[in-house]
């Protein structure tokens, strides 16, 4: 069966011969190979920090083992975990202003995830993956002495683990008695059938679906669990019945779980996500106390990009009360073209959950633009709701009192989505009084805070504002200034006398830095070193350029170390992009991004280049833009070509590119940007194309923020596929793709079918299948002969001064 995946690179048919992996250049494999920097995390009382020592790059060994793809999810049968599982090998207890680190005692070449601050901040829950399945830990952060809970296994397919109270876990385990996983049968029993019942049930390309019986099988028998409260003294009480539990939430005060559970009849169109699943609250004994919703098999969701399903949705917990269900539902029957008053509505019901529940606000769009979480508790009197609509591009948020639903809801601000310079951040939040994260106010409850990118036209200052509640007044407490970036990561305090940033510059490492805004002092908390010291000469300018029609763009240029232009002359160049969709030109205009990051490459990105020669135009922005009340892609090739030509334009005018010697590359949407340059210019001597699409008609129902369907706009589809005129690509173009690609759309046939046609139109062009990787490459092996092989095209067509012909 299709399902293990051991054997993928012999049973997928190859274009071409099957060869070892290549290794990049000295100077890149070395900066492949250094471990990454630990990644840091604070406890509830902001008084330690927690960073994880993460581990490189995985092998081919583990990204390539056998797994299995089941209802849109990659499962490991050796673990019952996540295929995609990225684990630490160790972690460490910093106290903020002190230097004295505790490390927690795992054992040698731990396999850590999963990893969970207690709400008192004096214990550290996570996960280790061994050869006998996955196990819960726990460690004392005070002194670093860890041992395991239990001898249960977890099912972790899905985050197995959450807070029940100050000394209860509640996990999803592996079901007693299961036995071994069926075996596929080794002669077909029958054929596999599907049928279209003459409704409309349009859906995305998803990847990993059910496909036959033996799938469905394999599903029963991976993705149930028992759930299990676990103390920390390591007494294990089941809860309920075994099923494949969706989720497990417990209430704020710990009486209760939100279980939703899966139910037949699955499907083989759709992934787990919208399977019919129960949605119930149990207590502590497994009783069922309400019965929330029975949501039934979402094949046929209405279409569009504010449709919904009926019934209720984003079923959680409010953080501001011990146990009170809060859930969207939309008034309109998902259906947003339907004519009614309003089209969401956020709805509330306390224990005992009897009767029926209260409306809090009903709204003009959706509710978290459809996915119903944004809705911030701070008290029992004051919540913050935000809507969006993600067809128009607008949003509200409301300050509403849940005490007094009659109450009008007070509007705090009305914005476009695309508008970056006029976004007011995001309220910081603090664990409540029942252990979920509630807005953080100040100790008078008058303010709260906003942080944010702080978009502008000089580029990304992050800021830290004070809100006050009352009247909406907003007063600037700290802000990013040049010639550094300065983040803000967490607050220390609930007046923001004390913030924790992370600071970096163009030639300074991020660290982790106290800042006492009073005092304007810095204290800095961490050391992390450059962990590609090579990048040090590199040099990088933020540049400002305009299209021919006036759009204003940007980019980041980077030169390579010790480059002098006077004397080196213009560089051969890569540009590296990636398209977006606007509804205006102020919107596209906007600048994204800062001059003064520090910058350093990791995985295979682009600016390994670097190493070897050569410039690179990053992220130039190309964006697509409506035009004369038409949709942004109407005019997709033509404006492609103009943010090209443009960016083209900028780097040969500051007198570091070569125009006769630049390539063009890109991943996903970037690797389409890539074809369809090279169909449709003659600017470039060579493209590169990772994991792209070329054919549009293999994405039928929709594409990015495209709406319209291939029946509805089938020239624009036309046109907008590389692969209609792959004939006319006649400049070097390199195919990478991974062979278990996961991303919906971007199925491997799209590179295959697209090589076929330039080898069968006599392009020049080579195909490169990486065995076992997705979307986004993983294991070492394979970025390594990423790496090498781009370097190698460019060497071979873009590098030399007089242009090479074709093999």
């Amino acid at each position: 069966m299709r399902r293990i995946l051991a054997l993928f690179l012999v049973i997928a048919a190859p274009l071409g011969a099957q060869m070892a992996y290549k290794q990049p250049p000295a100077a890149i494999a070395k900066i492949l190979d250094t471990p990454p920097t630990p990644a840091a995390s604070f406890s509830p009382d902001r008084s330690k920090m927690l960073m994880t020592e993460r581990n490189g790059l995985p092998p081919i060994s583990d990204v390539g083992a056998p797994y299995l793809r089941l209802a849109g999810t990659r499962v490991n049968p050796r673990t019952n975990g996540s295929w995609r599982e990225a684990f630490a090998r160790g972690l460490i207890v910093l106290p903020v202003g002190s230097s004295t680190e505790t490390r927690i005692q795992t054992p040698p070449g731990a396999k850590i995830s999963h990893v969970m601050w207690s709400d008192d901040s004096r214990k550290i829950v996570f996960s280790i993956t061994g050869g006998d399945g996955i196990k819960l830990w726990v460690a004392d952060a005070a002194t670093g002495a860890a041992h395991k809970l239990t001898d249960l296994a977890l099912n972790a397919i899905a985050n197995p683990c959450s807070w029940m109270d100050a000394t209860d876990i509640i996990c999803q385990t592996i079901p007693a008695g299961r036995g071994v996983a069926p075996a596929a049968p080794e002669i077909p029993e029958g054929p596999i059938v599907q049928e279209a019942d003459g409704h409309k049930n349009p859906a995305p390309t998803f990847e990993d679906l059910l496909s036959s019986p033996q799938d469905e099988k394999l599903f029963d028998y991976y993705f149930p669990s028992q759930l299990a409260i676990i103390s920390l003294e390591g007494t294990v009480t089941k809860l309920g019945a075994k099923g494949i539990h969706l989720r497990s939430s417990p209430s704020p005060d710990g009486k209760y779980v939100l279980v939703s559970t899966v139910h037949r009849p699955y499907s083989y169109q759709v992934p787990e996500a919208r399977f019919p699943a129960l949605t119930e609250v149990w207590d502590r004994t497994g009783k069922v106390v309400r019965k929330v919703q029975d949501t039934p098999l979402q094949e046929s969701a209405p279409r569009g990009m504010d449709a919904v399903e009926a019934g209720p949705r984003a079923v959680s917990w409010r953080a501001d009360a011990p146990a009170s269900l809060v859930w969207v539902e939309a008034l309109d029957g998902g259906d947003i073209a339907a004519q009614v008053p309003k089209h969401d509505h956020l709805l509330s019901l306390s224990a005992p959950f009897a009767g029926a529940p209260t409306e809090l606000i009903a709204v003009d769009s959706r509710i978290g633009g459809g996915r119903g979480g944004s809705v911030t508790w701070a008290r029992s009197d004051f919540a913050i709701v935000s809507e969006a609509s993600r067809k128009n591009r607008k949003a509200r948020t409301w300050a509403i009192d849940p005490t007094n639903p009659s109450q009008a809801p007070r509007l705090m601000w009305e914005r476009s989505t695309d508008d970056r310079y006029g976004d007011p951040g995001r309220f910081e939040l603090a664990r409540g009084p029942f252990g979920d994260n509630v807005l953080l106010t100040s100790k008078d409850g008058k303010f709260a805070y906003l942080t944010g990118a702080g978009s502008s036209p000089e580029g990304d200052r992050p800021f830290l504002n004070k809100y006050e509640l009352a009247t909406g007044k907003s007063t600037q407490l700290f802000r990013s200034e040049a010639p550094y970036y300065e983040n803000v990561s967490t607050m220390l305090d609930a007046d923001a006398n004390r913030i924790v940033t992370i600071r970096e510059s163009v030639n300074e490492v991020p660290n982790y830095f106290v800042r006492d805004i009073a005092a304007n002092k810095l204290t800095q908390l961490t050391h992390a070193k450059d962990p590609a010291p090579e990048f040090a000469g590199v040099t990088h300018e933020f540049v400002h350029y305009k299209r021919a029609d006036g759009v204003d763009l940007t980019a980041t240029v980077y030169l390579p170390a010790g480059y002098d232009k006077a004397k080196d002359g213009p560089l051969p160049f890569f540009l590296w992009a990636y398209p977006a969709e606007f509804e205006s030109v102020a919107a596209a205009s906007q600048v994204s991004g800062s001059p003064y990051r520090f910058t350093r490459p990791s995985g295979a990105s682009r600016l390994m280049m670097l190493t070897q020669g050569y410039g690179v135009m990053d992220n130039p922005t190309i964006p697509i833009i409506a035009q004369n009340g038409g949709k942004p892609n109407d005019t997709y090739v033509q404006q492609l070509v103009a943010g090209a030509k443009a960016a083209i334009d900028k780097i040969v005018e500051m007198g570091v590119a070569d125009r006769d010697r630049i390539a063009v590359g890109g991943h996903s949407y970037g690797a389409f940007m890539t074809a369809n340059l090279l169909a449709h210019t003659n600017f470039f001597r060579a493209g590169i194309a990772e994991s792209g699409a070329y054919n549009r008609t293999l994405t039928p129902f929709g594409f990015q923020n495209e709406e319209r369907t291939y029946w509805e706009a089938t020239e624009m589809y036309t046109k907008m596929s590389p692969f209609t005129y792959a004939d006319s690509i006649k400049t070097p173009i390199l195919l990478i793709h991974g062979m278990a690609d996961d991303n919906t759309g971007t199925f491997p046939i799209n590179s295959e079918r697209l090589f076929a046609a330039l080898k069968g139109t006599g392009g020049t062009a080579k195909y490169v299948q990486l065995p076992a990787e997705p979307h986004g490459y993983r294991a070492r092996e394979s970025i390594g002969h990423v790496l090498a092989e781009e370097v190698a095209w460019l060497d071979k067509y873009v590098k030399p001064k007089v242009k090479v012909k074709a093999d």
